[in-house]
C-alpha cells in the first residue's frame, strides 16, 4: 500500500567527515546504531514518515559525504533542500572549526531560507569533549540556528533533532514564510486534493478548465 502523508521535505545533512553523519541517520530511520560505519562515498539516501504536530510528514534524507574530494559532487543535492542537520563532533574541535564553511554552502546552494538545526554529535563520549555546550549555543544564536547536542550511539535527541527541524518548517508554511508551491522550496504536498485545498480558489478554476472537468 501506498504511503500517504500531508507533506514531503527535502532533508540534508551535512558537516565534516567522521562527525557521525550516516550514524545519526541510520539511527533515525532504523532506530538502531549502525556498527560497521565507513565513511559515505557520494551520497547516501534515507527516509521516514513522522507525524509532527498532527501532519503526516515524509522526511526525505540525503546524508552527504564529509570528505572535500565528494565536495562537488556533493553540492549538487543541495538544491532545493528544506532543512538540514549541520553536524559536528563534539570531542573535535577541527570538525567544529569548519561548520561556517558548511553553513555557507547550505544557505547559498540551497535556499537562504533553509531551516538548520546545529548537532554536537557524540554526546555518550563527553569525557573527551573539546567543543563545550556554551561555545556551540553562542555559534547557534550568532547564526539563527537551532541547536541539541546528539549521540548517534545512544540516539538521544536524534529523533528530536529531526522532528525539531521539520516542525519549524511546518510553522513556517503555516505563518506563510515558506511557500510549498515555489520551486526549490523542498517542500511537496503529499496529495493533489490537499494541493487543490491550498491554491487560491481562481487558480482551481484554471486547472479545471485545463483538465476540461
Amino acid at each position: 500500500m501506498a504511503e500517504t502523508y500531508d507533506f514531503l521535505f527535502k532533508f540534508l545533512v551535512i558537516g565534516s567527515a567522521g562527525t557521525g553523519k550516516s550514524c545519526l541517520l541510520h539511527q533515525f530511520i532504523e532506530n538502531k546504531f549502525k556498527q560497521d560505519s565507513n565513511h559515505t562515498i557520494g551520497v547516501e539516501f534515507g527516509s521516514r514518515v513522522v507525524n509532527v504536530g498532527g501532519k503526516t510528514v515524509k522526511l526525505q534524507i540525503w546524508d552527504t559525504a564529509g570528505q572535500e574530494r565528494f565536495r562537488s559532487v556533493t553540492r549538487s543535492y543541495y538544491r532545493g533542500a528544506a532543512g538540514a542537520l549541520l553536524v559536528y563532533d563534539i570531542t573535535s574541535r577541527e570538525t567544529y572549526n569548519s561548520l561556517t564553511n558548511w553553513l555557507t554552502d547550505a544557505r547559498t546552494l540551497a535556499s537562504p531560507n533553509i531551516v538548520v538545526i546545529l548537532c554536537g554529535n557524540k554526546k555518550d563520549l563527553d569525557s573527551e569533549r573539546e567543543v563545550t555546550f556554551l561555545e556551540a549555543s553562542r555559534f547557534a544564536q550568532e547564526n539563527e540556528l537551532m541547536f541539541l547536542e546528539t549521540s548517534a550511539l545512544t540516539g538521544e535527541n536524534v529523533e528530536e533533532a529531526f522532528l525539531k527541524c521539520a516542525r519549524t518548517i511546518l510553522n513556517k508554511i503555516d505563518s506563510g514564510e515558506l511557500d510549498p508551491e515555489r520551486m526549490g522550496s523542498g517542500i511537496q504536498y503529499g496529495d493533489a486534493s490537499l494541493r487543490q485545498l491550498r491554491q487560491p480558489r481562481g487558480t482551481q478554476a484554471q486547472s479545471r478548465q485545463q483538465c476540461g472537468c
